[in-house]
């Protein structure tokens, strides 16, 4: 891993876009082959979407868990090494588009393959990992039996949320808990396979990239759905009427981008139970992010010093009000369970106020510049590198929730185009490159750009677009787009501007052996012809 107090930059690059060919990314082959090009470009940070297991319309920011990991992500060719899977079971997989991930079909056939390494599992006589499965079970016990017994619950009433149970689940007694656990043990015993195995394979993926000097960025949003295990057996964290439904949900209120706001729906904290506790269900749930990954990133930073809370049953954000969140009390457990350096970057964007940068800038945390966002109006625009008054932030060329940056550009008025071109001294063929070395040139201390626009390929690739309920979460990459081309030409501004050691001589020999014992990847033009394929 390395040490995040020097200059760095990197990719935000989601797992599940890896190539494969099971229709969707995982922590096969294609996962190790993209911490090579990262290491191999002089990239010291990898940052990713939440982890955790997705539920309807397939966003990492609605889990059915805050300590699960996503299944679809296992990889089918490692359990077939270690025997949990036979040759003939994924022999001819169907044809998945290498560009786009479909969900309707993914899901399913990734779930057949899971339940034929189940009965693999189930028949094995491998005492080691049955013992590895056993040891998991007990340490994890803590979320692991609530989450595979609500699983459990879902699958019994055909996915129906947990608010549409019968009593004796929905609001079970220690006794009833008992009998449908053993109502459902095998199912139970399933999902705890499941996640047994997303362990075991992300574990060894992120000590892979440590090893190789690849620090992993997580990131968790900062409220839960209301259909997940978290809500479901800690009620009492919650804002719930009697019945479990939420009082009020979050949102944010209208402002120059919607005349009715933002309605997420997700249920809010009791924040007055959560410090009575010492905060004891947060403070676990960053250390299990902390388990996976090496820094984390808070979506929606500003709920700890404020949130909005909206009625629940409202059809919009419209009437809605600010209530005080957990501010420096809550960030003072943090920094006594993990030190004075907090490993949590703040998600600071939007409409921010004071109170929220002095919450951020008394512990210390780093923020978000997105140079997207600096160009429309450059009147006192704190996003406009010469800007910046802190080297600890965070300089983005986009989010998972923007347009790429080709298609952002080529969007933009006339006007500001001119702008960006005259700012950055460009004539705008390149403009994804550009962007990324105005971001690596900046004082920002890391500077981290969208596999996407490393690309240069337009908003038929973007990962999301928020407010679009479908189509999202689902760009992929191919093999072939992460060149040695493109990994030289990535070093060289990387070095240019100061976020990598140059390589030694040593080191340059080798390079060049692997360049010339690599025909498929020697197009040192692969990033702009891919502009004119995918644009």
């Amino acid at each position: 891993m390395a040490d995040l107090s020097e200059r760095y930059s990197g990719v935000l690059l989601h797992p599940t876009s890896f190539p494969s060919p099971y229709g969707i990314g995982d922590f096969g082959k294609s996962a190790y082959d993209f911490i090579d090009f990262l290491k191999r470009s002089g990239q010291k940070i990898w940052q990713i979407l939440p982890l955790g297991p997705t539920g309807y319309g397939d966003s990492p920011y609605q889990s059915f868990s805050a300590f699960a990991g996503q299944w679809l992500l296992i990889s089918p060719d490692i359990l077939l090494q270690e025997g949990l899977l036979r040759g003939d079971d994924i022999l001819n997989p169907p044809s998945f588009d290498p560009n786009h991930i479909y969900y309707g079909s993914v899901i399913p056939y990734k779930e057949k393959l899971l339940k034929r390494s189940y009965q693999c599992f189930c028949e094995t006589k491998n005492t080691t990992i049955l013992q590895e499965f056993h040891t998991f079970c007990q340490n994890e016990a803590e979320w692991l039996d609530d989450y595979a017994l609500f699983m459990a619950g879902k699958d019994y009433h055909g996915g129906a949320s947990w608010l549409s149970w019968e009593d004796s689940l929905r609001t079970p007694t220690k006794a009833q808990k008992l009998e449908w656990k053993q109502k459902l043990a095998d199912s139970i015993h399933y999902y705890q396979y499941i996640q047994f195995l997303f362990f075991r394979q992300w574990f060894r993926l992120r000590r892979y990239a440590n090893e190789q000097g690849i620090t992993i960025v997580g990131d968790i949003p900062i409220f839960v759905a209301l259909d997940s295990a978290d809500v479901w057996a800690n009620r009492e964290l919650f804002q719930l009427e009697e019945d479990g439904y939420p009082s009020v949900v979050a949102g944010v209120p209208p402002d120059y981008f919607s005349e009715t706001g933002q309605l997420w729906g997700n249920p809010l904290y009791n924040w007055d139970y959560h410090k009575q506790t010492g905060y004891d269900w947060w403070i676990r749930r960053i250390k299990g992010q902390i388990r996976l990954v090496d820094y984390i990133r808070i979506d929606h930073f500003r709920g700890f010093e404020a949130y909005y809370a909206i009625p629940y049953g409202a059809e919009t954000a419209v009437k809605g009000e600010w209530l005080p969140g957990p501010g420096n009390d809550f960030f003072q457990k943090v920094r006594e369970s993990f030190g004075k350096t907090i490993p949590i970057w703040a998600e600071d964007l939007g409409v921010i106020t004071e109170e929220v940068e002095a919450l951020r800038d008394d512990f210390h945390l780093p923020g978000m510049k997105v140079l997207q966002f600096a160009f429309d109006d450059p009147k006192d625009n704190d996003m406009l590198p010469y800007r910046f008054t802190t080297s600890n932030c965070i300089c983005y060329t986009g989010t998972h929730d923007n347009p790429t940056t080709l298609g952002w550009y080529l969007a933009l008025p006339e006007k500001i185009q001119d702008r960006i071109r005259r700012y950055l001294n460009t004539d705008g063929r390149m403009i994804h490159f550009d962007l990324i070395r105005a971001a690596m040139g900046s004082i920002a201390k890391y500077s981290i750009y969208p596999l996407q626009d490393l690309l240069g390929f337009g908003n038929d690739c973007r990962m999301n677009t928020p407010s679009v309920p479908s189509g999202n979460w689902a760009f992929r990459y191919r093999p072939e787009h992460l060149s040695i081309g493109l990994s030289t030409y990535l070093r060289s501004i990387t070095e240019l501007y100061g976020r990598c050691e140059p390589l030694k001589q040593d080191d340059e020999d080798e390079e060049e052996e692997e360049t010339s014992e690599t025909d498929s990847c020697s197009d040192k033009e692969t990033t702009s012809a891919d502009i004119s394929v995918k644009n």
